[in-house]
């Protein structure tokens, strides 16, 4: 899951020497212009390229907002419950947009899946049952498979 985050730093640390020498060019062709000037420029273009990575679906993307999904549910049934993990949820949860939230539409997406698996519990339960701890259970099971997929297949 690192990849992508890697891939894209990467990307962002070779653009930026290419830049630097176009600008360079530009302002030693110009003659009798202020030194100030040229400093004000090289800001004002370096911030577009700095946020301008695209918004491209990694291939394990589907899994990821299942997982946010999972840990939505997880983060409302724990907690009502009352299970002394019910912390953790929420914290893994901005652990996993820190790392592969890379943009903000794809923030939007990790927290929109995490909202939709809690609100998803919290609609129809009030008390912690037996039947939420059964579906807490069942989505530990099925994060837990999917985290080892995600990992085996994609390196994370």
């Amino acid at each position: 899951m690192r990849r992508s985050t890697t891939l894209l730093c990467l990307l962002a640390v070779l653009a930026g020497p290419v830049s630097a020498p176009a600008l360079a060019q530009q302002r030693s062709g110009r003659s009798g212009a202020p030194a100030k000037e040229a400093p004000k420029e090289a800001p004002k273009e370096a911030p577009k390229e700095a946020t301008a990575p695209a918004d491209v679906p990694a291939p394990y993307d589907r899994d990821l907002m299942r997982m946010s999904e999972i840990i939505g549910a997880l983060a409302f049934l724990r907690s009502l419950c009352g299970a002394p993990d019910a912390a953790d949820w929420p914290a893994r949860m901005k652990a996993l947009i820190e790392s592969e939230g890379v943009t903000p539409v794809r923030r939007d997406r990790l927290a929109g899946a995490y909202n939709r698996g809690y609100r998803g519990y919290a609609l129809t339960y009030r008390v912690c049952t037996p039947a939420a701890h059964e579906a807490a259970a069942r989505y530990v099971a099925e994060g837990d498979r999917l985290s080892h997929a995600l990992a085996g297949r994609f390196g994370g």
